[in-house]
């Protein structure tokens, strides 16, 4: 992506009160996070293929920062415990589904927990998004979210409805929906809140 075309996303981004970065590689995010994210603080984990890529939960986790993640739950009990616990963490950090070029910001959830933590709860909120969830429209991150990341989450998570079979959203009313939860930040009350970070790679579906 060119850097003027940088800079109008994060110009968008700042009229709606929200903060957005852009780093090259994952090894600048990681550092930018590791930075933002104080030894003391307790960290909130939406498990997603992107935060793997970066590796950046073990680091927080290896430097001693309490780490609340449901992937590493021995029951499902504790995973419902893990993610009330992270709506009340410091920090709460996760991937997205797909941003607009003017600063809007798309989400699919299965249980809600994630989209909960990134509106309301933690003190802070890091988004990192790979360039590949970049779009031109709001119209297209709904479609990118509905028809690329919500069939390939459900595949990851092992659930089997239509859209893994048809590659394509069929709005459907199966007991494996994912897609229960859709949701739209255009802006957020408090500017220190909520940041995002694009990374100049693929990262996640």
């Amino acid at each position: 992506m060119d850097n003027v075309t940088k800079e109008v996303i994060i110009d968008n981004f700042k009229q709606r009160n929200i903060k957005a970065e852009f780093y090259n590689t994952i090894e600048e995010t990681n550092q930018r996070i590791l930075e933002l994210i104080p030894l003391k603080g307790s960290v909130g984990v939406g498990h997603s293929n992107t935060l793997e890529q970066l590796d950046v939960i073990n680091q927080l986790s290896n430097r001693g920062n309490e780490v609340i993640d449901k992937s590493s739950a021995k029951s499902e009990e504790q995973i419902k415990e893990f993610k009330k616990e992270s709506l009340t963490a410091d920090w709460y950090i996760c991937g997205s589904n797909a941003v607009s070029m003017d600063g809007q910001i798309v989400n699919i959830d299965h249980s809600g927990n994630r989209v909960a933590a990134i509106m309301y709860g933690p003190d802070k909120v890091i988004l990192v998004i790979g360039v590949n969830k970049v779009v031109s429209t709001l119209d297209e991150a709904i479609n990118r979210a509905k028809n690329i990341a919500a069939p390939n989450n459900a595949i990851r998570a092992d659930y089997k409805p239509p859209c893994v079979y048809l590659k394509k959203c069929v709005d459907c009313t199966s007991s494996e929906r994912i897609c229960n939860y859709l949701t739209i930040i255009q802006g957020q009350k408090d500017k220190d809140r909520l940041k995002v970070l694009i990374v100049d790679e693929e990262l996640g579906y």
